[in-house]
């Protein structure tokens, strides 16, 4: 007798799950799904425990309270679920909020409405073209709050910058992706659009008579260490509040790179990790810096002493005088107030990083020595900021060559005398 094998019974919630003609499985269920309805999704594994193991992922997510991006929403609501509940565990605070303001300002508006299953390469070329060319004020009723723009008939044509538009698109590329990955898209559309590569801020560093002068005049302000640093390392300013005393080793003249202190919305003066992992790095100090740092460690020691009770004992570098850390953004005040005293031409705090690199390329530095000295994730991010100093040196190099291959007048008619290559 013949005994048929039972079914086992799917549990309440799992699904259904079977394998299809292409020998792909695929496994179905419903999820909260991001407009607040719930909805059948589909995904797909090359083993039955992979699928069944992607929907379960996404149930019990669901039944957390989380919403579940389908194929069906729109691209409102997936970048709102994007955002909340994938982005914001991925990003930095502060990018988080970038990314955030991106898609309240302009996604949502230009795309918020379709379909993202329906989404299309010449919806997102079209949606980029309207952002090169409309005004921003109109698109975002700032005209009509303020009356002026187009509210009075005199559009003032704010346009954004190439940049920005370049932004948005990272932004959408990101969001696509990661419904890519979780297969509820076949392709990244906004992948396939290719957008004009903008042109690279224009960034004046300081020449080497410039760069001299920065430092003589640093030698009187109280930040002297820390302006010398900046322009001798080209250390982030992040990088260089957040320095504490054990990072450096004075002896052997090293500092270990490890942190950032910045600003954030929700917890004011924070330590984050440095930007990438190759931001966290060891570098060689200059002699001089040596020196100003041991300087600037003991006007520290008298500061403290001075403010008794009142010190903060934060174990940074770079503090103010009663020893709490230094806001990222009164030293940018700051730095404005010692260029204007000391006569110096306004530059931003990051071009003294711009300073670094040029002067070390124009000195024949390796690029590759630049790269790990500025914390660049990749070589081609140095080359790429700086291909117009490299432009110019070769420039250089050409017209060296071409004054050595130039008449002389020494030139005779007489072969060259032979030479014992070793």
């Amino acid at each position: 007798m013949t005994t048929l094998k039972r079914k086992r019974a799917r549990a309440n919630g799992e699904g259904t799950i079977y394998q299809r003609k292409d020998s792909r499985w695929e496994a179905a269920g419903y999820v909260l799904a991001a407009d607040g309805t719930r909805k059948r999704i589909r995904v797909y594994g090359t083993t039955r425990r992979e699928a069944a193991d992607k929907l379960a992922e996404k149930i019990t997510d669901s039944n957390r309270g989380l919403p579940v991006a389908t194929a069906d929403s729109t691209v409102g609501d997936y970048l709102t679920y994007w955002l909340g509940s994938v982005a914001i565990h991925r990003l930095r605070e502060n990018t988080h909020t970038r990314y955030a303001a991106c898609v309240r300002l302009h996604l949502i508006p230009g795309l918020g409405t379709k379909k993202v299953a329906r989404l299309t390469a010449k919806d997102v070329r079209t949606f980029l073209d309207r952002l090169r060319t409309t005004c921003q004020c109109c698109t975002q009723g700032l005209d009509t709050e303020q009356k002026q723009c187009c509210a009075v008939g005199e559009c003032c044509q704010k346009r954004l910058s190439a940049s920005t538009v370049t932004y948005v698109h990272s932004v959408l590329k990101s969001a696509l992706e990661h419904a890519v990955r979780e297969d509820e898209l076949p392709r990244n559309v906004a992948r396939n659009v290719k957008a004009a590569t903008p042109r690279p801020r224009r960034f004046q560093p300081l020449t080497p008579v410039e760069a001299r002068q920065f430092l003589d005049a640093a030698r009187a302000d109280r930040l002297h260490a820390l302006y010398e640093l900046a322009l001798r390392t080209g250390l982030r300013k992040g990088e260089l509040l957040g320095l504490h005393w054990e990072d450096l080793d004075l002896t052997t003249g090293t500092a270990t790179i490890r942190r950032s202190l910045q600003r954030t919305r929700t917890g004011g003066l924070t330590h984050l990790p440095t930007k990438t992992r190759a931001s966290e790095r060891r570098i060689a100090l200059p002699t001089e810096c040596i020196h100003s740092l041991k300087e600037h460690r003991g006007r520290q020691d008298r500061e403290r002493g001075q403010a008794g009770s009142a010190w903060s004992d934060s174990g940074l570098v770079f503090t103010t005088p009663t020893g709490r850390p230094l806001d990222p953004a009164n030293l940018t005040r700051r730095f404005r107030s010692f260029l204007h005293r000391a006569g110096l031409r306004r530059i931003r705090f990051h071009d003294l990083r711009h300073s670094t690199a040029t002067l070390l390329l124009e000195q024949g530095v390796d690029l590759v020595v630049i790269k790990e000295l500025l914390g660049h994730a990749h070589i081609g991010v140095t080359a790429g900021v700086y291909a117009h100093v490299r432009l110019r040196l070769q420039r250089q190099a050409i017209d060296t060559l071409g004054h050595a291959l130039g008449p002389s007048d020494n030139d005779s008619d007489d072969p060259p005398a032979v030479a014992v290559v070793r």
